[in-house]
């Protein structure tokens, strides 16, 4: 009789990975939906120009290392890394963005250190930064919502702009982002970073039509979109609900302590939820089980402290969201807040 040998644990999880991958993508739909609905086609596109670069490199690199190419380029983690890049990309950025993004992610950042489960940083964020320094101009082009714009902007000249920086009738993205009153209009993070560093106040901030009714005109509803979907991750059990609610508290605790400090240079603990990557880096980026920490005390650990870095960088920081840059700096630490939260061994004193 033959008997199999193995390590604790030993109740295992019986979803396969291509099925969690899928699971992952669906839940984005929301967010996806609510970014075209109030950004327009630019984010769809660059969703698609991505997918097709990451499936065309995975698929080069896996034939060239002599891997399992069906299983391997059909798991759906390429997939997905692809949609993260394509989601976080400004609208109207150039179509060789998303395509250099894509390739960074999938040749240099997941199949350099030898694929799926090997990567030591989240490639969609890594992507990100090394995107955002070497082309800030590009990467920091935001458009204003549709309901914002003094130009119109539908698929076709969206997809003119994306690929030849005018639309059919001339219009460069710059007279794009332009505001009816004639001013260049940014996210609404941007514009209370700039407008402090101007001498105004947040109150002052509120008023500009960027920031719209709530805290964020079509910003508010896409964070609530990815609320929405990462809600049923966790429903799903796809994903922990510790590490977005740890990283959501510490940030609402930090922003909290600075708006009750400081209520005329410090944004509320709303705006920051509902601005920015907020949503989309606590349920979609942070719980990544490859480049996060394994045990629960260090998925708390790891988030509390990227809750920490996002705000430290908002408002400190050069940029005006911090999402990425919190998160592989947490990728860089997890491996030490792992080696002091690991569980203690069952019988060791």
């Amino acid at each position: 009789m033959a008997y199999w040998i193995a390590s604790s644990p030993h109740n295992h999880i019986q979803g396969s990975t291509p099925a969690l991958m899928r699971l992952v993508i669906y839940a984005t739909i929301p967010g996806i939906l609510a970014q075209w609905y109030f950004f327009g086609w630019g984010n769809l596109i660059h969703i698609g120009l991505a997918l097709t670069t990451a499936l065309v490199a995975e698929f080069t690199v896996l034939s060239l290392r002599e891997k399992k190419v069906a299983e391997q380029l059909f798991d759906g983690s390429a997939m997905l890394t692809a949609v993260l890049i394509g989601i976080s990309l400004p609208a109207l950025a150039p179509w060789w963005i998303s395509v250099l993004g894509a390739l960074f992610a999938i040749v240099i950042v997941k199949q350099l250190y030898g694929g799926i489960g090997h990567n030591p940083f989240n490639p969609a964020m890594a992507a990100y930064v090394m995107l955002l320094i070497s082309f800030p101009v590009q990467m920091t082009s935001w458009q204003p919502p549709l309901a914002l714009m003094s130009i119109p902007l539908d698929f076709s000249n969206t997809l003119s702009v994306i690929f030849t920086q005018f639309t059919f009738d001339g219009y460069s993205l710059e007279q794009l982002r332009t505001h009816v009153d004639g001013y260049t209009m940014a996210t609404p993070l941007d514009t209370v970073k700039t407008n402090i560093t101007l001498g105004l106040t947040i109150s002052e901030s509120m008023n500009n039509p960027v920031i719209g009714e709530y805290v964020g005109e079509g910003w508010q509803w896409l964070n609530a979109a990815f609320l929405l979907g990462g809600l049923f991750l966790i429903t799903q059990k796809a994903i922990s609900y510790v590490t977005p609610l740890s990283f959501l508290a510490s940030l609402f605790i930090c922003s909290l302590i600075a708006f009750l400090v400081s209520p005329d240079s410090n944004a509320s603990t709303l705006f920051h939820w509902f601005n920015g990557a907020t949503m989309l880096g606590a349920f979609f980026i942070l719980t990544d089980p490859v480049s996060g920490a394994t045990s629960v005390k260090g998925r708390i650990v790891v988030a509390a402290l990227a809750g920490f870095l996002v705000f430290i960088i908002r408002k400190f920081g050069g940029y005006p969201d911090a999402v990425a840059f919190s998160v592989l700096l947490c990728n860089m630490a997890a491996p030490l807040i792992d080696q002091y939260t690991r569980p203690r061994t069952y019988g060791h004193s």
